[in-house]
């Protein structure tokens, strides 16, 4: 039997196979058979820059989880955090450790091993997750701009709104929200057939880059994702928007000294949502453009969607001062306690 021999990158050889077996399956007089599985290309094609890329992803990774897992531990175990803002940061905080886990171990394993493969339903399934979480994410921080506005605007009746069931309420309506804005786009595209190729070129389940590989027409799956999409993005934008155009008027009419004081309470919240936002125009526009290099657009995406949990627990840790309080409070805490083990051990010894 004669052996099929194919130079190229492991990328290379999928997407040869599969096209092999796209053009069997197109044949009306044969059964059509679909894949089993899908090869996420990422950045196996970058060469000696993917070890690189591995040490930042791999570095970025390690904080996000440290930083983001810190405020979680600080906020459940100070009793002294017991403000709204701090419940709705810690949640925060963990749709951003999850929301990163989601890509990041798999980017990293892709770029040890040159390119990885996902079976379609964990494909779909590592989808629904990333977009829920993204769209959770940002109807969290539409939550904490409303709590900001409460605080401000309405200061002697803040802890009459702001109650329990309250903030628990806000939070699982974020979490609905979520999955409302992902389900039927996601659901939609795991029906769809697949019958090759099969490589996805991007780092992860990215939508538009598997509904590429569908065979037949995506017109309605594109229609229901940019709604969505639009419906997730605007809702959330604007209310954002009209909050802090509330509370800009009402600082309009302080004195100096409050207008300061409101100012402080609304800073880190509005640079994470700036930041947010302004990353997620970038990608929009790399999206759009034409001649922009595929792995330059991964890199963005990467960067994009590990910005905010980056950036969020040094931004929140440097601009409220009870956080940064309560963060001295937990290591004194716990350093005593290391020592005292260290001694016994020493002591035992």
């Amino acid at each position: 039997m004669e052996l099929l021999t194919f130079d190229g990158s492991p990328a290379d050889v999928y997407q040869h196979l599969s096209t092999n077996h796209r053009s069997i399956s197109a044949n009306a007089t044969m059964e059509h058979s679909s894949i089993a599985f899908f090869v996420i290309e990422g950045l196996s094609s970058l060469g000696e820059i993917k070890m690189f890329l591995f040490v930042i992803l791999l570095l970025g990774y390690i904080i996000i989880l440290g930083g983001n897992g810190m405020i979680i531990f600080v906020v459940l175990s100070d009793p002294k955090l017991t403000s709204p803002m701090f419940f709705f940061l810690s949640n925060l905080s963990f749709v951003d450790m999850a929301y990163t886990t989601t890509t990041i171990p798999n980017m990293l394993s892709g770029l040890v091993n040159g390119v990885s493969s996902i079976s379609i339903p964990g494909c779909f399934l590592q989808m629904f997750i990333f977009i829920m979480l993204s769209v959770t994410g940002r109807a969290i921080l539409t939550v904490m701009a409303y709590d900001r506005y409460v605080a401000i605007c309405n200061p002697l009746r803040y802890s009459v709104i702001m109650t329990r069931p309250k903030r628990l309420l806000l939070v699982i309506g974020a979490w609905g929200f979520g999955i409302t804005c992902t389900l039927s786009s996601v659901t939609m595209g795991s029906f769809r057939y697949y019958c090759g190729p099969n490589v996805v070129k991007h780092g992860w389940c990215d939508p538009s880059s598997v509904r590429r590989l569908v065979c037949g027409d995506t017109l309605i799956d594109n229609i229901v994702s940019l709604a969505f999409a639009l419906v997730a993005l605007l809702t959330t934008g604007v209310l954002v928007l009209m909050s802090y155009i509330l509370i800009g008027l009402s600082i309009s009419r302080m004195g100096i000294g409050e207008r300061l004081k409101a100012l402080k309470t609304c800073a880190a919240h509005l640079t994470v949502v700036t930041i947010s936002y302004s990353a997620a125009s970038c990608v929009y526009i790399s999206y759009r453009v034409a001649k922009f290099p595929p792995e330059a657009r991964i890199i963005i995406s990467v960067l994009y969607s590990a910005l905010t949990p980056f950036l969020n627990p040094l931004i929140y840790s440097l601009r409220n001062k009870e956080l940064r309080e309560s963060f001295q409070r937990t290591l004194r805490r716990l350093i005593p306690t290391t020592t005292l083990a260290v001694k016994g051990v020493n002591t035992v010894s």
